[in-house]
């Protein structure tokens, strides 16, 4: 039986996040893409279906290197819209405790939705809270990522220090390392996916220096290097995890991270804020990956973190929307155009282009997660595009298709493919109930905050 071909015909403008020109656009077979045409190529071969991008501005599918789902049910709640993070946690740890299964499914399904509508095909999560009744949560998370048809890394985050002891959370969120690591070994064994073409795959994910044991954090460095999975965790966000460290350690947050054997290529960190010139250049040279997320990090008002500096270093770099709670999106379009913004006030305009943000959400994000086979538009990669209308009022007047993108602000792509298949058409997700799935949130979201 022949494998279907598509001919992704004639895009209005391309990116395809290395040095070819795919003007003429793309061939794909299956899932694979197997041919990109320069201005006035054709394929070689017959195609069975062509579609016309010539109104289209063809991407990569986007790549989210840091989320946390769960947090869509306590998007713009009053009581922490002005908090900095450390107090912002702590007034949200007893909400976030009270999550069930099903709340998590619906919070899961709205931010893999918001993400795929923006363009994003491929995105990673960092779920750490296993409450009682919570410990099948990743379970719960692979099953909203299939139904959406996404692709994504799961990482078995972990709380291991609880107020009790030291740390920020509260002792009912916290859980023994061997829980912890058991439960990891289990997700690893049921749902990672190896290979070019991974659908589902599994990271382990300590929460932070604050919330977890350095034991942990050892531990699953070691079972990381086991079972050949990624590392992953928050760093060097805010000074006041600066100060946490040097007094529960006596030592900065990279001092801690060697002593923990986290400074390696396996690992990649969220934020990466507050870093001295030393700790750049160590970073770098272990190929140690940082996930900027500059929305995030403007609402916190945690800082700016150092891209071009580690990026030079060696450290690839990544983009992601981080939890909706200190968004409050799921939108990696207008992340991207943030992160054009918010560099530049560091590096100003002539070295923070369009392009460059661009490939940070495509091809530096897929760096970030290991994968070799997302991120470009290239022959042998995924099928995985996002493709973009300049219908709208907001790109009147735009000139160059690909800075409109970026500077007129797309937030949503009209068409959406992951693994050879439509996701997105016209701008609706095939399959799913939007209106129907909003309601159910909605009401989930109220239940969470409740009897508080």
């Amino acid at each position: 039986m022949s494998v279907n071909r598509i001919w992704i015909k004639n895009p209005l403008a391309n990116f395809t996040a290395n040095t070819l020109d795919a003007s003429g656009g793309l061939v794909i077979e299956g899932n694979i893409i197997v041919d990109v045409l320069s201005a006035g190529q054709t394929p070689a071969q017959p195609c069975q279906q062509v579609f016309d991008a010539s109104e289209y501005v063809l991407l990569p599918g986007l790549i989210n290197t840091h989320h946390h789902f769960y947090q869509t049910l306590t998007r713009a709640w009053a009581p922490v819209v002005n908090q900095p993070l450390f107090p912002w946690l702590k007034t949200l740890y007893p909400v976030w405790a009270r999550l069930s299964p099903d709340a998590l499914k619906l919070a899961s399904k709205v931010a893999l939705a918001e993400l795929l509508l923006s363009g994003c095909t491929t995105t990673t999560d960092h779920h750490y809270l296993f409450p009682d009744g919570m410990e099948q949560a990743i379970d719960v998370q692979v099953e909203a990522v299939n139904e959406l048809g996404m692709r994504a890394l799961l990482t078995r985050g972990s709380m291991s220090l609880g107020e009790d002891d030291g740390g920020l959370p509260p002792q009912n969120t916290v859980q023994s390392g061997e829980d912890i690591l058991e439960d990891s070994q289990r997700l690893i064994a049921r749902y990672h996916q190896r290979g070019e073409g991974a659908r589902i795959q599994i990271a382990l994910a300590p929460c932070s220096p604050f919330s977890v044991t350095e034991e942990i954090m050892r531990a699953s460095a070691a079972l990381a290097e086991k079972e050949d999975v990624r590392l992953h965790t928050h760093l060097a966000e805010t000074l006041d995890e600066e100060r946490f460290c040097l007094q529960r350690f006596g030592l900065r947050t990279v001092d801690y991270l060697e002593s923990v054997g986290w400074l390696s290529p396996r690992t990649w960190l969220a934020h990466g804020i507050h870093f001295n010139d030393g700790e750049i250049a160590r970073l770098g040279k272990a190929g140690t990956g940082i996930c900027h997320c500059p929305v995030s990090n403007m609402r916190l008002a945690s800082g700016i973190c150092p891209t071009v500096e580690l990026e030079a270093a060696g450290s690839p770099i990544g983009l992601g929307v981080d939890g909706s709670a200190s968004n409050d999106a799921s939108n990696l379009m207008f992340e991207t155009r943030q992160a054009l913004y918010l560099q530049r006030l560091r590096y100003g305009t002539e070295q923070i282009t369009p392009q460059r943000v661009l490939k940070w959400a495509t091809q530096g994000s897929a760096r970030l997660i290991g994968r070799s086979d997302l991120g470009e538009l290239a022959i042998g990669k995924q099928a995985d595009l996002a493709l973009y209308k300049l219908d709208e009022l907001r790109f009147s007047g735009s000139h160059d298709p690909l800075s409109a993108l970026i500077l007129c602000g797309a937030e949503r792509a009209d068409r959406v493919m992951v693994a050879g298949q439509w996701r997105v058409i016209d701008g609706q997700i095939d399959g799913l109930d939007v209106q129907s799935l909003i309601a159910q949130h909605k009401v989930a979201a109220k239940r969470l905050i409740a009897t508080l």
